[in-house]
């Protein structure tokens, strides 16, 4: 497996947009993280994750922390985002497809397909969220209300999407630290080629581990009774 670091840098803010009629003593915020990490970015160099859907397999000392341990509802997400200078956005939107946008992907763990047979670490699109335009709230800490809910069940890891660019990772933590990107063997090192799982029973494997960094999301789930 191809691990090494991916040296975003981001800026985050305590502002949080607190979603409507969501409260709830039960909630569960799956992937919690902790909002006063501020790397750098919008300094140089200033990197973003890019076109692929990646998920968080460790932070720190918690495993799996976007593994799914009840079945439930998510009803919001939350995203800590960076705030690239004018001259970044341009050259992000340039290079990488359009403005910066994002969604949520839930996966059901399988080792391969048809198609990719070697596969050892691959994943099907279960179920998506709406794609969300990032730009409103670079800077920011937010939590976005989904105006659909989405099943997710025991098991299933959620992921974020991320067709264009999103600056939305904490870097320069410990080793310890992993984040698995939707790319294969020979793509790791290919940040501008499309990786990200766009439809509904998509496979792909999840060959590339980035080490020492944090995707800045969390989703929050209201469990079945």
């Amino acid at each position: 497996m191809h691990k090494r670091l991916l040296p975003l840098l981001v800026l985050l803010s305590a502002f949080a947009l607190a979603a409507p009629g969501i409260a709830s003593a039960k909630m569960i915020d799956l992937g919690a993280f902790d909002t006063t990490l501020k790397p750098g970015c919008p300094g140089t160099p200033c990197y973003a994750i890019s076109r692929t859907t990646g998920y968080q397999a460790r932070s720190g000392t918690k495993k799996s922390p976007m593994v799914v341990s009840r079945n439930g509802r998510i009803v919001a997400w939350t995203i800590s985002l960076g705030k690239p200078t004018a001259t970044q956005i341009k050259f992000f939107d340039s290079k990488l497809g359009g403005e910066a946008t994002a969604q949520l992907t839930i996966l059901s763990v399988t080792k391969k397909s048809k198609k990719t047979p070697k596969a050892k670490n691959g994943a099907v699109v279960a179920r998506q969220g709406e794609l969300v335009k990032l730009k409103p709230y670079f800077g920011r800490t937010v939590q976005i209300a989904l105006q659909r809910s989405i099943w997710v069940k025991k098991g299933q890891i959620v992921a974020l999407t991320v067709p264009t660019w999103a600056p939305a990772l904490a870097t320069g933590l410990d080793s310890s630290t992993v984040w698995n990107a939707s790319r294969g063997k020979s793509q790791c090192e290919d940040t501008q080629g499309q990786t990200s799982q766009l439809a509904v029973k998509q496979f792909s494997d999840y060959y590339c581990k980035y080490t020492t960094a944090r995707i800045t999301y969390s989703a929050q789930i209201v469990p079945d009774p």
